[in-house]
């Protein structure tokens, strides 16, 4: 449906997006905490501990950081070298798209099955608001595709490739690793009738592999936590690391003890599924629907042209998350892959069967979602961030008159429904990490106080707060994080600096502490926008301020 040049066009536009966004400051709160926790792995040279500040870190493995962790090493410690493994993994994660793809179906769903993946919001976003979800996600797909290859074709290589990739899955974010790929390979046994594969010599081998692949994340917990029974975590002692990983975990986020709930909603996943799959949603949503009714029609009787493995997966996964007590919208990352399959599935029957009303509506839902973003494009470009430089407004001009080409050229209701949705995902993403963003961040205080440590050469060993609120910018990018201290002692010190807010600048007046410097930074929580910060007019309505002071 399109062409081989058209094809690797458009995953170097995806990848450009991708590289500008690896050069933006990191966000708080995840992607700064979780960089600074491998930062300390590698500047105090230990890698068997996580510290999340100075509490011990149970509730992820290891996988994430350590890979993190050894970008630092060969690349130094700099945010753009943080979100390589992330980038990395969502790159296999699209190869094992298209491999996924071309196996249950063809290479042309294939194709469009990594091209929907890499430009999903949700997946765009997750690589320069990096967290344990891109290797997951990457690595899941990767497990699900060779475990899938090994029931189709019986092959060694296609099952020790598929518990090599279930055990880096598991190693970054646990359960929900095993349990996406164990659901959606169950799927299609299920429905292939396929069942003596698993009565094979080769399962023994890949369990084998699965253990080995797992055992330095356990390692790293059994010393980190069960030969130390006398830690509390949690306010509990006795914490078993492997237990944990094994089972308290999931159920901890199901039930919310442990992490809290933050969302009793049923439908949660429901309405969030509506932004974090576009440009793509309608496209899914008519997908399933219509694979739901093929299967209801044959009452589930095997048929060489339908596959199981995406629509059952997604079903049954979706329902479970749907209980768990504490939610956030990157939890259904990991069903993007299976999303994107089923999605490029559908578009390829649009085609086959020649069902030319229903694509020319899809084309024209896909033309408003375009339109939206051109407009948001310019309402970002010439008033919520306005773009300074000549050159900015020349990109500009380049992009909507490249978009507007592709959409002017005649071609089939089909393969205008892929370039409209990858150019509404390429423009509104690529301004986002070029501008929206940048502009943004600078507005987070703790990054925006690192530039100005560096720019007045400050001691970052001797920068303190006197409070447990936590520091992650500031304290990756002065590669220090900042010590808690006592009000009471901040009296024997000299020659320190102390980052403090409005109110904690307050109590140190009147604790009768005096400083002579004074360097203040808007501050604003920027994963959570509001329209009056975004307005210019009323933005400064809206912003706190940070503090460093230094004492004399």
């Amino acid at each position: 449906m399109i062409s081989t040049a058209r094809y690797w066009f458009y995953i170097a536009l995806i990848v450009l997006v991708y590289i500008i966004g690896m050069f933006v400051t990191l966000f708080e709160n995840d992607s700064a905490q979780f960089a600074v926790m491998a930062m300390r792995m590698v500047q105090e040279n230990d890698f068997l501990s996580l510290f999340k500040g100075p509490e011990e870190y149970l509730d992820k493995p290891h996988m994430h950081y350590w890979l993190a962790a050894l970008s630092y090493k060969i690349f130094g410690i700099h945010d753009w070298a943080y979100r390589i493994p992330g980038i990395l993994s969502t790159l296999l994660g699209a190869y094992s798209c298209f491999g996924l793809g071309k196996l249950l179906y063809n290479k042309d769903v294939g194709r469009f099955a990594s091209l929907i993946f890499m430009t999903a919001q949700t997946m765009v976003l997750a690589n320069i608001d990096v967290r344990t979800d891109a290797v997951l996600t990457g690595f899941t797909i990767f497990s699900i595709w060779q475990l899938a290859t090994y029931i189709e074709k019986n092959t060694l290589k296609s099952i020790a490739l598929g518990a090599f990739g279930a055990g880096i899955a598991f190693s970054t974010k646990g359960q929900i690793a095993l349990v996406v790929i164990g659901i959606s390979i169950l799927c299609h046994l299920a429905y292939t009738q396929k069942w003596q594969q698993l009565l094979n010599w080769k399962v023994l081998a890949a369990i084998l592999i699965f253990g080995l692949t797992i055992s330095p994340m356990l390692y790293a917990y059994y010393h980190q936590f069960d030969l130390h029974p006398e830690k509390v975590i949690r306010g509990k002692d006795n914490r078993s690391g492997i237990f944990f990983i094994f089972w308290e975990q999931s159920f901890e986020r199901m039930s919310g003890e442990g992490v809290g709930k933050n969302s009793s909603d049923f439908f949660f996943f429901f309405h969030t599924f509506l932004w974090v799959f576009l440009p793509w949603t309608v496209l899914a949503l008519i997908g399933y629907w219509t694979k739901i009714k093929a299967f209801w029609k044959t009452k589930f009787a095997y048929k060489p042209n339908l596959e199981f493995l995406t629509v059952g997966g997604i079903s049954i996964l979706f329902l479970l998350i749907s209980f768990a007590q504490f939610k956030l919208p990157h939890y259904m990352n990991v069903l993007m892959p299976l999303y994107a399959i089923l999605s490029a599935a559908f578009l390829f029957v649009l085609h086959q069967k020649e069902k030319l009303k229903m694509a020319k509506i899809i084309l024209g839902i896909q033309y408003f979602i375009l339109g939206l973003v051109v407009v948001f494009t310019l309402l970002v470009s010439f008033y919520v961030f306005k773009l300074e430089h000549w050159y900015s407004y020349l990109f500009l001009l380049m992009a909507l008159a490249l978009v507007t080409y592709f959409i002017i050229k005649k071609e089939t209701a089909y393969t205008k429904i892929v370039t409209v949705a990858i150019f509404s995902s390429l423009l509104l993403n690529g301004l986002m990490n070029a501008q929206f963003y940048p502009k943004l961040l600078e507005y987070q205080g703790g990054s925006a106080m690192a530039e100005k440590v560096m720019a007045e050469n400050i001691p970052v060993d001797e920068i303190y707060k006197i409070s447990e609120r936590h520091t992650w910018a500031l304290d990756f990018y002065n590669q220090n994080p900042v010590n808690i201290v006592l009000v009471s002692e901040l009296k024997k010190m000299k020659d320190v600096w102390v980052y403090a807010t409005d109110k904690e600048l307050e109590q140190l007046k009147k604790k009768g502490i005096a400083w002579d410097n004074q360097i203040t930074v808007d501050q604003f929580r920027i994963t959570r926008l509001q329209i009056k910060f975004l307005n210019p007019d009323t933005r400064e309505e809206k912003l706190n301020k940070m503090h460093l002071v230094h004492l004399n």
